[in-house]
This record gives structure tokens, C-alpha cells and sequence, in this order.
């Protein structure tokens, strides 16, 4: 999937439980980076990769913690990879499943690579994100190192024995620190990001492989790397419904957040036969119809929840979708006879723009080369 700069929402895996053991409340730090406050109840959902880094970030500086990063990956563990972690899992031997990691990675996470390579008997497993030279790396990178020592620990058990672990950047702590995480002296300043451990243990049988799981996990997965940008349309559905009740469901908001500009984003709903407005109205008449449907809400509320600036544009445009009014519609199917005010609307998230500033309706959004498919 040709997705650039997009993460799946499973690398914020267990994130409300570490915000607790730093006093940090997880849906503060979500809107702080511009992600919705239901992100982590969407694992299969896409993020913008430099939202989660900045995340990290903010989460460093508000518990005052400069290994939050480091911390956080290996408290999270394996369960960042999703559905993934069963191809994994289910190689033959540590070599297979490392080299499923760098071929299918993409998935999991647009905007980074993993490689392994060999080199005078020793194994290199790593990490390269891809980033602006002006966004901080640390938290993201040392957040990757956890999380592969924890796949590594998992596939190897006692046998996991690291020969090293390389940083390009300086120390963020004391080096002692980083042992004591690691079970290693990393080497900073390095020329790359990654472990390094003994290419024998590349050929150690994984005890509890499953051939048959691992072929459907491998037919599944060259199913979804076929899919190119076919999910984004319902993506930008579920965002359209996340910022409606706050009266801007803007394709400017919607691009801000995906990190695409705005004529991009039209460009790849246009590949699946749709556009922005034609989404927006389809989310807005379905929501509609179920509010009408399942609720005694008021129109009037209603029309603000749907995102209309008042009832006479809801009235029009529902008037376009079914040939009635929505009183009328109500009446012809009996519901809502007593209409009653739903509880305050909790606020939404603040979606923040690139800069870290409120996006504003027209804001320019950053553009990074999504290709489409065939590209």
C-alpha cells in the first residue's frame, strides 16, 4: 500500500496504559498531536506517521521523561504489529521471519523501512524513518529499538544474545540507563539505527510455527498489499464523522490531517471513482437517516451535529436527498414524535496543522508524493 507518511493507529498500542505510569492523560496527548480521541479503539485505522511522532515528542516533555520513547516500545512490545505479528510468528525459522518483517513492514507503517542484512558473520536488523530533516527522530527511533528487541526476545527467547545496538543520535540519558533497558551499551553516533547480533541465530527454528497459519497470513497479506489507496475513501468517511459536530468538515481539515494538500487527496478519491463533497454528503444523509431513525434528537440540533451552520441548509439538502423535508420524513415514518435535546456534545479534539498551530479552514497542507497505484 503506496500510502506515504501513514502508520497504522497499532503503534499507539497500549498507550493509555503508560500515559497512567507517567501521570499523563492519553486523550490530552492525542490532542495535542491532532489525533482523534477514539484513535486507539481504531488499531487498523491509518495516522499520519509525523502526527505519531510528534506525540512522542510532546509526551517526553510533559512527563519529563527523555527515554519516553525507548520506554514506551519495549512496554508496548509486539503488539504494535497488529495481525502481522501471525506471519511473524509462524515463519520457519528467525531468518524467514525477519525477512517477512522487511517485505510486509510497508503495511504496518508507510513511513519507515526495515532491513537485515549480513555482513562478516554478523546480522543487522534496521530502522530508517522517513522524516523531515526539521522533525526530532530520537523518540521515534529509540521507540522502534524497544519494540525490536521485544520481537527479537519473543522469537529467540534465552537464545537472544545482542552483539550491539547502534544510534545515530547522542545519548538522550545516561548510558547506564540504556543498558539496564537494553541489556547492552549502545554505540551513539552511529551510521545507522539498529541490533546487531550473531547471523547463526538467523537460522534457529521458531518451535511453535504454523506452515498452514502462515500461508493464510501470507495470501492474506499480498491481498492487502494490492489494495493501494481503495481503504482511503473509507477513511476519509471516518474522519468527515469524527469533525463534523465541529462545523468544519473541510476538505482542507481532512487533507491537514492525512498530510496530503487538498488537490492531492481529490486526486485519489477521483482513482476510486469518488470526491470529497460526494463522501461528505453520503456521511451526512447517513448519519441523518439513523439520527431520524434511532433518536428524538431535535432537527435543530440535528443540523448541528451534521455540521450545517442551520436547520434551513439541513432542510435543503435533505429535501435534494429524499424529495421531503426532515419533519416530513419524521412524520411519514412515525419516529420522533417528541423531539428532546441530547446531552452536551463533548468537545472535540483540537486538530492541530503541521506547524502545531489550530488548523484553519484553507490552510495549506504539506504535500509527500503519495503514488498511486500503477505509479
Amino acid at each position: 500500500m503506496p500510502l506515504t507518511d501513514l502508520s497504522r493507529a497499532s503503534s499507539l498500542a497500549r498507550l493509555d496504559e503508560f500515559c497512567r505510569k507517567h501521570a499523563l492523560d492519553y486523550r490530552d496527548i492525542l490532542a495535542s498531536a491532532g489525533l482523534p480521541e477514539d484513535t486507539l479503539q481504531q488499531p487498523d485505522s491509518l495516522i499520519a506517521y509525523t502526527r505519531f511522532t510528534q506525540l512522542l515528542e510532546n509526551c517526553a516533555r510533559a512527563s519529563g521523561h527523555p527515554l519516553f520513547g525507548l520506554e514506551y516500545g519495549i512496554f508496548q512490545g509486539t503488539a504494535v504489529f497488529g495481525r502481522l505479528l501471525y506471519l511473524f510468528k509462524n515463519a520457519n525459522t528467525v531468518g524467514d521471519s525477519l525477512s517477512e518483517l522487511t517485505r510486509y513492514y510497508h503495511l504496518h507503517s508507510s513511513a519507515a523501512e526495515v532491513t537485515t542484512s549480513v555482513q562478516e558473520g554478523m546480522a543487522f536488523l534496521c530502522y530508517e524513518p522517513a522524516l523531515q530533516e526539521s522533525t526530532p527522530s530520537r523518540q521515534i527511533v529509540e521507540l522502534a529499538i524497544g519494540v525490536g528487541l521485544s520481537l527479537m526476545r519473543m522469537l529467540m527467547g534465552p537464545a537472544w544474545k545482542p552483539a550491539g545496538v547502534h544510534f545515530r543520535h547522542g545519548a538522550g540519558s545516561s548510558t547506564k540507563t540504556y543498558a539496564r533497558l537494553l541489556g547492552v551499551t549502545p554505540q551513539f553516533n552511529s551510521i545507522s539505527d539498529g541490533w546487531v547480533f550473531d547471523a547463526s541465530l538467523l537460522s534457529l527454528p521458531l518451535s511453535d510455527s504454523d506452515p498452514g497459519l502462515h500461508a493464510l497470513m501470507r495470501e492474506h497479506l499480498e491481498k492487502m498489499d494490492a489494495l493501494s489507496v481503495r481503504e482511503l475513501p473509507d477513511y476519509v468517511q471516518r474522519l468527515i464523522r469524527t469533525c463534523l459536530p465541529t462545523g468544519n468538515a473541510s476538505i482542507e481539515l481532512v487533507a491537514d490531517y492525512l498530510m496530503l494538500s487538498p488537490r492531492s487527496l481529490q486526486r485519489y478519491l477521483a482513482q476510486e471513482k469518488t470526491s470529497f463533497q460526494t463522501l461528505l454528503n453520503a456521511t451526512r444523509k447517513n448519519l441523518a437517516e439513523r439520527y431520524l431513525q434511532e433518536s428524538t434528537v431535535s432537527l435543530t440540533q440535528l443540523a448541528g451535529i451534521l455540521g450545517y451552520s442551520d436547520l434551513a441548509s439541513f432542510s435543503r439538502a435533505f429535501q435534494r436527498w429524499y424529495g421531503t423535508s426532515p419533519r416530513q420524513w419524521r412524520k411519514e415514518h412515525g419516529l420522533g414524535l417528541h423531539p428532546r435535546r441530547l446531552a452536551p456534545h463533548r468537545k472535540a479534539p483540537v486538530w492541530l496543522s503541521p506547524s502545531g498551530l489550530p488548523a484553519k479552514s484553507g490552510e495549506s497542507a504539506i504535500e509527500y508524493g503519495l503514488s498511486p497505484a500503477g505509479e
